[in-house]
């Protein structure tokens, strides 16, 4: 992207925010899945190694959750979770659902993709169109655009470990090939950055954005040589749950509701997602046993009823295994608490290293939690 569409664009974003709505009113939506990138590797998580301006910038004009987890830890069904707000699945999918209320929807698999599709869409009648960003996959199509940028990264903030035991995937991106490997992937996330980035000057130069709610999310993250492992959950034996994984990104921007430069902490969900925009827009969630919540205060910075505060505690499952996650402790029960388990004092030991599961002293945090997440199951039958 040359450096004048990209001023278009950051002037055009950087507009008043809660401009006056119109009653009835409802926004364009553009869901943006952008597969296997984790929050870490972003700007505006913290990353100060990898450039992803546009990303960072829909962060800077919007909210971004901090703290947002995965519905599930296995690409396929952690976005069945945020398109019906369930596990398993089911009828009523976000495209069924808004279609119903009005909307044209579409969905796409790449930028160029995208770029077509806004190119037919009007003011007139409302639309959501979820697009996925496929790039952060070996062998990274993508970075070739971007690589000279990291010709002489050295990455001194990132892991750079051999190969762990358990690897069960992408053994060949260690060792000699490890550094070469990290600037492939950071450049993959810059070229997903990129294509970000003329979405949104698509959506400006249509005279869309005003009134385009953009949501930038993954379905689940990438370890991308942390732990010594590549891939996702399925890159070790037996699969990990660890935070590069189901931590991943959620960045609203839309000018007229969402709060601007907004980071909530919350413990938000993949689940919580449909709920959301149906709160948002006229479509009427029909589900009475979906695990998800409405966030919408959350996004438009305002404050919760006292009766109704936030959970405490979120939770994804993966065949027999599970997860309850809170803010400071996260406990992993594989084969029905058959073992291998694991916990985790998340703000001791963020790089999840020492597995407290059999600590006597964490024996309280790890009956609590337990306790939870076997409620969480059996009500959501999950």
């Amino acid at each position: 992207m040359n450096f004048s569409r990209r001023q278009f664009v950051l002037s055009s974003l950087a507009l008043p925010a809660f401009a006056a709505k119109k009653p009835g009113e409802t926004p364009h939506i553009v869901l943006i899945l952008a597969d296997n990138v984790p929050a870490w590797m972003l700007g505006c998580y913290g990353n100060r190694e990898i450039q992803t301006p546009h990303i960072d910038f829909l962060a800077k004009t919007g909210t971004r959750f901090s703290n947002h987890i995965a519905g599930a830890a296995l690409p396929d069904p952690a976005r069945t979770a945020l398109l019906t707000g369930t596990s398993s699945g089911g009828a009523d999918s976000m495209d069924k659902l808004l279609g119903a209320a009005g909307y044209s929807t579409q969905s796409v698999n790449s930028g160029a993709d995208a770029l077509k599709s806004v190119d037919t869409q009007s003011a007139a009648k409302p639309f959501v169109l979820t697009v996925s960003l496929t790039g952060f996959t070996p062998p990274y199509p993508g970075a070739a655009k971007f690589l000279d940028r990291y010709a002489t990264a050295k990455f001194d903030t990132m892991e750079q470990p051999p190969a762990a035991a358990n690897i069960a995937t992408a053994q060949n991106m260690f060792g000699a090939n490890l550094l070469p490997s990290l600037r492939k992937a950071a450049a993959a996330v810059t070229a997903i950055d990129d294509e970000v980035g003329a979405i949104t000057a698509k959506l400006s130069q249509k005279k869309l954005l005003d009134n385009t709610l953009v949501i930038f999310t993954a379905p689940t993250g990438s370890l991308v040589g942390r732990h010594g492992l590549w891939g996702g959950s399925a890159s070790s034996e037996p699969p990990n749950f660890y935070e590069e994984v189901i931590a991943t990104p959620m960045i609203w921007t839309w000018p007229s509701r969402v709060a601007p430069a907004a980071v909530r902490p919350e413990l938000v969900s993949g689940f919580d997602l449909l709920p959301t925009l149906c709160d948002l827009t006229p479509a009427d969630l029909r589900s009475a046993n979906a695990p998800g919540r409405s966030y919408l205060l959350l996004v438009e910075g305002k404050i919760l009823p006292k009766k109704q505060p936030w959970r405490s505690t979120a939770f994804l499952t993966s065949g027999a295994s599970g997860v309850a996650r809170d803010d400071r402790y996260k406990l992993v029960l594989r084969n029905n608490g058959k073992r291998p388990n694991e916990l985790y004092d998340l703000k001791a030991d963020a790089r999840e290293r020492v597995n407290q599961f059999d600590n006597p002293q964490f024996l309280t945090v790890k009956t609590q939690l337990t306790g939870e997440l076997t409620r969480w199951r059996q009500k959501y039958s999950v």
